[in-house]
């Protein structure tokens, strides 16, 4: 006789309380799942000692106090095996794009039916990148409106390559980390990577330099 396979542990960040419930009753109730904690926050969230024996995470993004994108980077970077897929109601291109860049898995709405959820969830374990089907269809435009020209090749993530082009828009870090939603000292930290990728030391190099390359417009 066979053993059956773990349930997938699953972790809720949600801050409203009947959708943070709801989730678990759902997960609870379905076999094959567990639900290994729920939190209203990600300052509750990271440092859980649940977090650790967890499979896949469903973040809201519009979180009280650190957004659950900022809290995706944290998560990626301790638990680098955990799936990490956005539960929200925005459906924007720049939310989709930094959750994506900073490491989700999969972009889901809210409206999602719960077996379908479900199905999301299998599906992530098994290695897939579940998206609503709105969302599907904006990645795909939007991964080709920013891909960089086949001229140039300086290993540039589509993060970088957006921070380069609102730098060439005119912004400084200050509205650049406000328009990409993350901290000044984020940007300065992809600034770095970018600098030595593109072999520049200044701002100003990046940029013209980029320009030249045709990596931004």
């Amino acid at each position: 006789m066979s053993t059956p396979a773990p349930p997938i542990r699953v972790v809720i960040i949600e801050d409203l309380a009947h959708i943070r419930e709801g989730l678990r009753f759902l997960i609870d109730s379905t076999p094959g799942f567990a639900c290994a904690g729920i939190f209203r926050s990600m300052e509750d969230a990271l440092p859980a000692a649940a977090l650790g024996d967890s499979d896949v995470a469903l973040i809201d993004i519009g979180l009280p106090g650190m957004s659950g994108i900022e809290g995706m980077r944290v998560l990626k970077a301790r638990h680098a095996s955990m799936r990490l897929v956005a539960l929200t109601v925005y459906d924007d291109d720049d939310r989709i794009f930094d959750a994506l860049c900073a490491g989700a898995s999969g972009y889901l709405l809210k409206k999602t039916p719960p077996g379908n959820l479900l199905q999301y969830l299998q599906d992530v374990m098994n290695g897939g990148a579940p998206m609503s089907p709105e969302v599907a269809s904006r990645v795909i435009a939007l991964f080709r409106d920013i891909r960089p020209p086949n001229t140039a090749d300086y290993n540039l993530t589509p993060h970088e390559i957006r921070l380069l082009q609102l730098l060439s828009d005119g912004h400084s870090y200050k509205t650049a980390a406000a328009t990409l939603r993350c901290s000044v000292n984020t940007v300065a930290f992809h600034m770095k990577n970018i600098y030595a990728k593109l072999q520049v030391h200044s701002m100003s190099e990046a940029v013209a330099k980029a320009l030249r390359n045709r990596l931004v417009r």
